[in-house]
């Protein structure tokens, strides 16, 4: 009995610490793949979701704004825009108007009595105009105003504030989201020359032709809403005399703001709504 070795086992405390090792790098798995599933359900709710919410709330919108154009569309004529000849006008400045530097100014009415700027509200609603881009299948709402969480992340077009009214002398601007919140721009660089813009408000039509595009400027390019629209970053691009003039901006590359896409158009045609036919 003096003779037998007692065995010592050892390595257990090596089972243990890889047990513990194991149990680590199983939790970081688990909490990698959380932290996956929470980033992929946003960016579901951002890309997808905002879309469908956005989209469906700017059609109701253009529905309703219709609905009310229709009720009073028996009126003599438009308390809005009036009821002169858009062609020429000579601009008549009521007090108050200038602007900040580098921004186009607003104030005023054309001598055939045509705001030139939109007011904020039209008919109880906060969408005055709707934009149609036939090439695009695009309906959108336009309201007042470039706020994100107001007017731009509802899916509605933006007017850019100190610009021209609709069909009148200057730049109709209007911005717009390319990619989530409904994206109405996300393919507004598909435009080619003579595409129609059709901008619709109450009792007039006006229909622009798409006839210059800028791929990319900088988000500083405030030429390019000017009431005679030009890159201030690149001068070639742009226009040189005054017009009636549209503008649509939007970010670029797609899903991201670092620049901007310009699309321009000119004034055409000016129709009443009551001689337009399935809205266009």
């Amino acid at each position: 009995m003096r003779d037998q070795v007692r065995v010592v086992v050892q390595g257990g405390g090596r089972r243990g610490r890889g047990a513990g090792l194991a149990r680590v790098l199983w939790a970081a798995a688990e909490l990698t793949v959380t932290v996956g599933v929470v980033v992929l359900l946003l960016v579901v709710h951002q890309v997808w979701w905002t879309n469908r919410q956005a989209a469906a709330a700017a059609r109701e919108e253009v529905q309703e704004l219709e609905s009310q154009w229709a009720e009073v569309d028996g009126e003599a004529e438009d308390p809005v825009f009036g009821g002169g000849d858009l062609e020429g006008g000579e601009v008549v400045e009521e007090p108050g108007g200038g602007g900040s530097p580098g921004v186009p100014s607003g104030g005023g009415r054309t001598a055939a009595g045509v705001p030139r700027e939109a007011p904020a509200r039209v008919v109880g609603s906060d969408a005055y105009a709707v934009l149609r881009v036939p090439r695009l299948g695009l309906v959108v709402p336009v309201a007042q105003g470039i706020d994100k969480r107001g007017v731009l992340d509802k899916g509605y077009a933006g007017h850019y504030p100190g610009t021209a009214a609709p069909g009148a002398p200057g730049n109709f601007a209007l911005a717009g989201h390319r990619n989530t919140h409904g994206e109405p721009f996300r393919y507004v660089n598909r435009l080619r020359a003579g595409d129609e813009l059709i901008v619709d408000v109450r009792g007039q039509r006006f229909v622009y032709a798409v006839d210059k595009t800028l791929a990319q400027t900088t988000e500083r390019d405030t030429g390019v809403i000017a009431p005679v629209p030009r890159s201030l970053v690149k001068p070639d691009a742009g226009y040189g005399e005054p017009g009636a003039y549209i503008t649509l901006t939007t970010c670029t590359p797609e899903y991201s703001s670092r620049y901007r896409l310009v699309v321009w158009g000119t004034l055409k045609s000016r129709l009443p709504t009551r001689s337009v036919s399935g809205g266009g």
